[in-house]
């Protein structure tokens, strides 16, 4: 990795955290258990599986790095907490079609963020993308979007505003590891969904899919998007989060044979090749 430029590092974490969650909804899909279980064990198991991580590696260190974080800490930690629940509820009082294409809008908040507060203006190619890619979701999702319930779009909004925010603040101080903060902020999503959770008990075949959807898609994942935006600009790590839009489904498909849309094919195809050229063209310039 001490070989690569920023740029090749920042893409690398970006995809390969993308790759790690596009199997999530499927592990949803195949669990059974209540949606406030769901969240407590996505911030619980994170929670425990990271802290001890990096306790085996930082050791006293890692409570120096979470101190040391300082005002951005407590932003992410904030804001890294509301960003999940507030998805877990956006679903639960929306379209699912309408939270994610408020989540499509992340790297166009992210965009306007960084150039106000960073002064890091997006170049042309871009702004482009991040069109493409916007009006892409839109297209997958148009069929499914209806007039729901105003709370639960703002809070897709909310959702989408937060992973901007995140990703700028990370972005902001860059010298700094704000994992730390991240597994803070796991801790107060469980401890949230104590309030509302109906029962713990995890059985059949839950057992081994929250645990392994846990560790998996959502542990790893967030060590990576917690880092990469310390390489490149907070925009270009949002847009690859859009992949997953398209490799979900094909992951219920291949499974459990839940054919996608032809919509979600052909918008996916466009986010895909999009992403793809930008991230060829920033690479090749870096």
């Amino acid at each position: 990795m001490k070989s690569l430029s920023d740029q090749k590092k920042g893409s690398l974490l970006a995809f390969v955290a993308v790759m790690f969650i596009t199997p999530d909804s499927l592990f949803i899909r195949l669990s059974n258990i209540d949606t406030w279980g769901l969240v407590f064990y996505r911030g619980a198991i994170p929670f425990f599986t990271v802290l001890i991580g990096m306790l085996i590696i930082y050791r006293a260190e890692f409570f120096k790095m979470l101190l040391s974080s300082g005002r951005h800490g407590i932003i992410y930690i904030a804001t890294f907490a509301v960003t999940n629940v507030a998805f877990v509820v956006s679903i639960q009082n929306t379209n699912v079609a309408n939270t994610l294409v408020m989540i499509a809008m992340a790297p166009m908040l992210s965009a306007i963020l960084g150039a106000i507060f960073l002064k890091e203006m997006p170049d042309n190619k871009t702004w482009i993308a991040i069109g493409i890619t916007f009006i892409a979701a839109v297209y997958i999702f148009y069929d499914s979007l209806q007039l729901g319930n105003i709370f639960g779009d703002l809070l897709g909004l909310i959702t989408a505003l937060g992973l901007a925010i995140g990703a700028v603040t990370i972005r902001s101080a860059k010298k700094k590891n704000l994992v730390p903060a991240a597994v803070v902020g796991k801790l107060f999503v469980a401890v949230f969904a104590m309030f509302f959770i109906e029962t713990y008990a995890l059985v059949e075949q839950d057992m081994y899919i929250v645990p392994l959807m846990c560790v998996m898609c959502v542990a790893i994942p967030f060590v990576m998007v917690t880092i990469a935006p310390r390489f490149i600009p907070a925009e270009e790590v949002n847009l690859f989060f859009l992949l997953e839009t398209i490799i979900g489904p094909f992951w219920v498909w291949m499974v459990i044979k839940e054919q996608p849309s032809i919509e979600t094919i052909t918008g996916g195809a466009v986010i895909i090749f999009t992403i793809a050229i930008h991230s060829f063209i920033k690479l090749k310039n870096s």
